[in-house]
C-alpha cells in the first residue's frame, strides 16, 4: 500500500506542470467562463427567465459540449498524457525495476487518470453554480438567486463520470502500449464518432458500446413526474452506466496482465 500512495505522488510530482493535469482545470473554467461571458453581455434579453428556466439555460451549453464529443476527447488526452511522460523519457523498464510492485505502479497511474477526469466534471457544477450566483450578483435582472440546482448539476455530471469509464480504461490501456499518440487517439476518435452515430440512430443495443456510453448516460434520466425540476430523479444504474462499469473493470485487469507480460521498451 505505501508503494501505491509512494506512485500515487510521483504521478501528481511529475504532472503537476503538463497540459494533462492543467487541462482538468482549465478546459471548465474557460467554458463556464465564455459561457457567463455571453450570458452577462446579453443579461436585458435573459432578464425576463424565471430562475429555473435561467439555470437550465445556464447550464446546458456545458452539458452539451461535455456530454458529445468534448468528454471522451478529454479522455482521450488524460490517458495519454499520464502515461507519455515514461515514453517520452523512455523510463518504464526504470520504473518496473523500483521496488514497487508493478500492480502498485500501474493501479495508481489509473487511479490518476481517473482522479483527473473527476477532478474534471466536478469542476463543471462546481464553477456552473459559481458563476451563476457571481451573473446574479453583478446582474441583478438574471434571478439566479430564486433557484437552486445544485444536486442535479453534480448528479449529472457524475453520472457522465460513470459513463466514461469504459473509454478511459481502454484508452488507457492503449496508451501504454503504444508510445505515439496518433493510434489511441484515432482509434479513440473513430469510437467517438460510430458512438455518436449509435446514439443518434437510437440503436438499441448502443449501450454495449463503450464509446456512445456517456451520450446514453445523459440520456436514460428518469423521467420526472412532474415538470419541475426539482422532483427529477437521476437512475444511476442504467444499462449504459452497468456495461461501462463492467468494462472498465475486466479492461483494468486485463491491462495489468498485458502489462505484467509484455516488455515495455
Amino acid at each position: 500500500m505505501k508503494g501505491f500512495f509512494l506512485s500515487l505522488q510521483s504521478e501528481f510530482y511529475k504532472s503537476r506542470k503538463t497540459l494533462g493535469f492543467w487541462s482538468a482545470i482549465l478546459l471548465p473554467l474557460l467554458l463556464t467562463f465564455f459561457v457567463a461571458l455571453g450570458f452577462f453581455i446579453k443579461s436585458a434579453k435573459l432578464a425576463h427567465l424565471p430562475p429555473q428556466l435561467l439555470w437550465i439555460d445556464f447550464a446546458t451549453p456545458m452539458l452539451g459540449i461535455m456530454g458529445s464529443l468534448l468528454l471522451p476527447m478529454f479522455v482521450i488526452f488524460v490517458a495519454y498524457s499520464v502515461n507519455s511522460i515514461e515514453h517520452k523519457a523512455d523510463t518504464w523498464k526504470t520504473l518496473f525495476t523500483l521496488p514497487i510492485s508493478k500492480w502498485a505502479i500501474y493501479s495508481a497511474k489509473y487511479l490518476y487518470a481517473l482522479l483527473l477526469v473527476l477532478l474534471c466534471l466536478m469542476l463543471f457544477p462546481t464553477l456552473t453554480v459559481g458563476f451563476g450566483n457571481l451573473l446574479g450578483v453583478l446582474k441583478p435582472e438574471l434571478k439566479f438567486s430564486g433557484f437552486h440546482m445544485e444536486k442535479q448539476l453534480y448528479e449529472i455530471y457524475f453520472k457522465l463520470f460513470l459513463g466514461a469509464l469504459a473509454i478511459l480504461s481502454i484508452q488507457f490501456l492503449l496508451s501504454i502500449l503504444w508510445s505515439d499518440f496518433l493510434k489511441p487517439m484515432g482509434i479513440g476518435f473513430v469510437g467517438t464518432i460510430v458512438g455518436v452515430v449509435l446514439f443518434s440512430s437510437k440503436w438499441e443495443y448502443a449501450y454495449m458500446f463503450p464509446y456512445a456510453q456517456p451520450l446514453l448516460s445523459m440520456a436514460n434520466n428518469d423521467k420526472p413526474k412532474s415538470r419541475a425540476l426539482e422532483q427529477v430523479s437521476f437512475d444511476f444504474f442504467t444499462n449504459a452506466t452497468l456495461v461501462s462499469l463492467a468494462i472498465a473493470l475486466v479492461v483494468f485487469i486485463m491491462g495489468y496482465f498485458i502489462v505484467q507480460r509484455k516488455s515495455i521498451k
